[in-house]
């Protein structure tokens, strides 16, 4: 999970600085924010990097109101294991999988180092299109580029996020990896307690 999230955060330090009319591209919009909040990055990196509940909130602000936060819980958690859990353990199991995720980005962008990203053309018509995948690469002075795959839904006027890829490996379906595993050993209430559990520790 580390080398997924270290690949594909990059991406996501800053693609949704304006809202995005569902009949529009999202590319546009993603190529010019992405480049200034890695400019925003590269201007105070050693503050973020001394004050990591900085990009906590930076990631909180900026980032998760363009998630479809439902869907990705959703998944996360897988369809069967969703339907059995009350209402109740749904909301705790979102609320504990949102701070993962933020606490996740936050780790990823502290070791930000100037990386460019390069985004390839949406084919089709967009304007027939629910969803849409946008695809990308990250180049590195270090190595080879990571490419990585975006998963886009309409959702009214806005365009939001419910996926995404490196190296062809899901984000979602790798964390749905790790909680099944979990679930399997002691069911929702042993994967709450972890949750919990990781994310306190996380904050100390």
């Amino acid at each position: 999970m580390k080398k997924l999230f270290a690949g594909f955060v990059m991406f996501f330090v800053g693609i949704f600085a304006a809202p995005v009319h569902a009949d529009d591209s999202p590319l546009p919009m993603l190529q010019q924010t992405s480049q200034q909040m890695l400019s925003e990055l590269k201007k105070d990196k050693p503050r973020f990097q001394r004050e990591p509940d900085l990009i906590n909130q930076l990631v909180h602000r900026i980032l998760l109101p363009h998630f479809d936060l439902n869907t990705m819980s959703h998944t996360a958690l897988g369809r069967e294991m969703w339907d059995k859990s009350t209402p109740a353990e749904r909301q705790e199991f979102t609320n504990e999988f949102v701070t993962l995720l933020i606490r996740t980005y936050s780790s990823a962008l502290s070791a930000y180092d100037d990386q460019q990203i390069e985004f390839s053309p949406i084919r089709g018509n967009l304007a027939s299109q629910s969803r849409v995948q946008v695809e990308s690469r990250i180049v590195r002075n270090d190595g080879p580029p990571i490419l990585v795959n975006y998963r886009l839904v309409r959702q009214g006027q806005a365009w939001k996020v419910y996926d995404f890829s490196v190296e062809g490996v899901s984000a979602i379906q790798s964390f749905r990896s790790q909680f099944s595993e979990q679930l399997s050993q002691g069911g929702m209430p042993s994967l709450l307690q972890r949750l919990k559990q990781h994310n306190s520790e996380r904050t100390q």
